[in-house]
């Protein structure tokens, strides 16, 4: 292959000291790790790369040629060593002697394991035979969207051959085939029949490069997707506004405000089965297409590569919306849309279904399309509905593509059409080719991929739920952060003291996951604040199942009396602004129309009288009533519930080394005033434990875990009850 010195839009990112330091696995690894970069090149999780290795066989001490292959379920971009599967180049190749034909191939796939060399317990893909039945040392199958532009053109093949002359290159064709054992003899006879060639395109799916080397096989490969960049982009140039057709509606101005509006509403309809973490985006090719007068009929035909169509199904659902479209309207039109596609989903399922596939999926869509708004995008894991929706923008790109590449004339024999589909088995539209509703079917519901979801490690206790911890900087609210995060829930911590909060997120994150806490600054006095923190939360995840507050001020002042404005204050902290909380949440809850749950912080104090603390006591006995008000008023959706803590000391703002000092003097308890804050605090809270019945201190991760345990679902049954977390206090006992 001619490779050029300087590419137009991709960058070569080999570095020549780290590669000679390096064996060919870690090369390898090296590689794909550099071509797993750049989403132009793949998409996250997509494509798979591989090098036949000479190494000895470690029981006869000979050489022997070893397949190197990521293994399923990898992404080239963070693959490790481990990540690949490695196999007998000779064992694997012997299993055409088993091969008994394209109706059985996927018995062939139990067969992999025993070509295992070495220990390695890494699962060999599906693409296994399609790297190793190709005669070149080091292979590439990525899907890069201009590549896939080309594979999906009703004049494909055509293009092809128009691209091969421009830029002298020798791409062969190969038609629809789904991965496996027989698509991998199909390309070797490709290559067989073609010597010379420099790359595959295998029809609707994506393509391959190789080389001879570990470097030569990459710069082949990004030479081949820059030069078909080139070539697409000049094409999608020339077509300039008249893409899809051309507008048929301006993006709105307002859609961010809609959108966020309508996130929790349309998460709540695609979560009928499992609760999903939602993302929206307004990129501009994404308006592009909504805003088109060919958005909503290239839409409905579907994706056309496996790798897109793997996780935003057969197709997205598409709202037409209107320019004048308030959120109620919009709604609706999302309800009624919602059903036809659900209808749809059905009949395409009891249409292709034999009596092997798998019980019929959620029959919800995973990205749903509004014109003038953008694009929704649902998954198991925030990064998980953000993948999803690149890869429809993956989609967007190649329809692009295939729609630019247009000719004059109409093509009726579609190059994608062979063996495994024949060409009336394809949709067609301005000139883009979609996979066949069969295909896409024998994909979705193939029991191999079936297997690579059951072999997927169980979810947490609080997985695929969204967490507003307010307070959540420091004390019972910190601990509450890092717990819900051990438990897989996605986490919003808002705090006044956004540093804390945002200092919080990134210890929570290295626990959950990087896209799995963020944090928000709050002022639970103001309701403007309230909405702002709760319309943060429900821009990054989607929407919210959970409500845990752990805010509250403990009066208190040098002489020992409050002032009027005090008083006013403790009472707007500890409970005015846990209505005002409940009440907004309550908005997100009805529009999602999914369980949720409220948990509040009360405090033993709600039924001890002492002496100096009135506010104080007063403000957690209306809160703990205000517990059985709201588990009425928000019944039977939400659940409503907190804790009735005793003193917690450790890691509480309210215990500045001022109160705490007060503290000791007042108990006449000696102490070395040289003693850090800590130790400070440790000696009040082992005096507070002696008073109860346990002679344990009460600590934030106590109170956690009872915050948790009635947040998540093993409590469905219980609202409005408050659990006591005092170490057993006697006189907290409830008359």
């Amino acid at each position: 292959m001619k490779t050029l010195t300087a590419l137009r839009y991709l960058q070569d990112l080999w570095d020549e000291k780290t590669a000679a330091t390096l064996d060919e696995p870690e090369l390898l690894r090296y590689r794909s790790n550099l071509l797993g970069t750049d989403l132009r090149i793949t998409n996250f999780g997509g494509g798979n790369t591989s090098s036949k290795v000479e190494q000895p066989d470690p029981l006869t001490g000979e050489l022997t040629d070893v397949l190197w292959v990521k293994g399923s379920g990898g992404d080239l971009g963070s693959i490790k060593r481990s990540g690949f599967a490695s196999l007998y180049l000779d064992k694997l190749l012997a299993i055409e002697k088993q091969y008994k034909g394209v109706a059985q191939e996927d018995a062939v796939v139990d067969l992999y394991p025993i070509c295992t060399f070495g220990v390695n317990a890494t699962v060999a893909s599906i693409d296994t035979p399609l790297h190793g039945f190709l005669p070149f040392r080091h292979v590439d199958h990525l899907h890069p969207d201009w590549g896939i532009a080309m594979a999906a053109a009703a004049n494909g093949k055509e293009k092809m051959a128009e691209f091969n002359r421009e830029f002298d290159h020798s791409l062969v064709w190969v038609p629809w085939q789904r991965p496996g054992f027989e698509l991998g003899l199909m390309m070797r006879r490709a290559v067989k029949e073609n010597p010379g060639c420099d790359g595959i395109v295998l029809g609707g799916h994506g393509l391959f490069t190789w080389g001879e080397t570990q470097r030569e096989c990459y710069l082949n490969t990004l030479t081949m997707i820059d030069h078909l960049g080139q070539f697409v982009q000049g094409h999608v140039e020339r077509k300039g506004d008249a893409l899809f057709g051309g507008a048929i509606l301006q993006a709105r101005v307002d859609r961010r405000d809609v959108a966020l509006e309508l996130l929790p509403y349309v998460r709540g309809r695609v979560s009928q089965q499992r609760r999903l973490i939602g993302s929206w985006v307004d990129l501009d090719e994404v308006l592009r297409f909504v805003n088109s007068k060919d958005g909503a009929a290239l839409a409905h035909l579907g994706t056309s590569c496996p790798d897109h169509f793997i996780r935003t199904k057969i197709r997205p659902l598409f709202v037409p919306a209107g320019e004048g479209d308030d959120v109620a309207a919009l709604r609706k039109k999302v309800e009624a849309a919602l059903e036809t596609y659900r209808s749809e989903y059905a009949a395409y399922y009891q249409k292709h279904k034999e009596a092997s596939s798998p019980a019929m999926r959620d029959p919800n869509p995973a990205v749903v399309l509004i014109s003038g708004i953008g694009m929704f995008s649902f998954g198991k894991t925030k990064s998980e509905s953000r993948v999803v929706g690149e890869f429809y923008t993956n989609a967007i790109h190649v329809m692009e593509g295939a729609s630019a590449l247009a000719g004059k004339t109409v093509v009726k024999d579609v190059p994608q059409a062979g063996a495994a589909a024949p060409c009336e088995a394809f949709e067609v539209y301005t000139n883009y080719v979609a996979l066949p509703a069969l295909e896409a079917f024998r994909i979705e519901y193939w029991l191999l991929e079936d297997a690579k979801i059951r072999r997927q490690p169980a979810e947490k206790e609080l997985s695929r739920r969204i967490a507003l911890i307010v307070g959540g900087a420091s004390g019972i609210g910190r601990a509450a952060a890092l717990l819900a995060a051990e438990r897989g829930a996605h986490i919003m911590i808002a705090d006044r003291d956004l540093t804390g909060a945002e200092a919080l997120a990134q210890e929570a994150r290295s626990i959950g996951g990087k896209e799995t806490v963020a944090a928000t600054a709050v002022d639970i006095r103001d309701r403007g604040s309230i909405a702002a923190a709760l319309r943060a939360t429900v821009a990054q995840f989607g929407g919210l199942d959970i409500l845990i507050n752990t805010a509250a001020i403990f009066p208190s002042s040098p002489r020992g009396g409050i002032s009027d404005a005090m008083w006013s204050t403790t009472l707007d902290l500890n409970v005015t602004a846990n209505y005002l909380l409940a009440e907004e949440a309550a908005k997100i809850f009805a529009a999602e129309e999914l369980d949720g749950s409220v948990v509040l912080t009360s405090s033993a104090n709600a039924v001890v009288a002492k002496r100096g603390s009135e506010a104080y006591d007063v403000s957690k006995a209306a809160l703990s009533h205000l517990v059985r008000e709201l588990a009425v008023s928000l019944a039977p959706q939400v659940r409503v519930n907190g804790i009735s803590p005793a003193t917690v000391v450790k890691g509480s703002t309210m215990f500045p080394r001022d109160r705490v000092i007060a503290s000791l003097t007042k108990y006449g308890i000696a102490f070395d005033a040289a003693a850090t804050d800590d130790q400070l605090r440790d000696q009040l809270a082992a005096f507070y434990a002696k008073r109860t019945l346990t002679h344990q201190p009460i600590e934030p991760d106590d109170c956690a875990r009872a915050i948790l345990f009635l947040a998540g679902p093993h409590t469905r049954c219980t609202t409005g009850h408050l659990i006591p977390v005092d170490g057993g206090l006697p006189e907290a006992f409830l008359r």
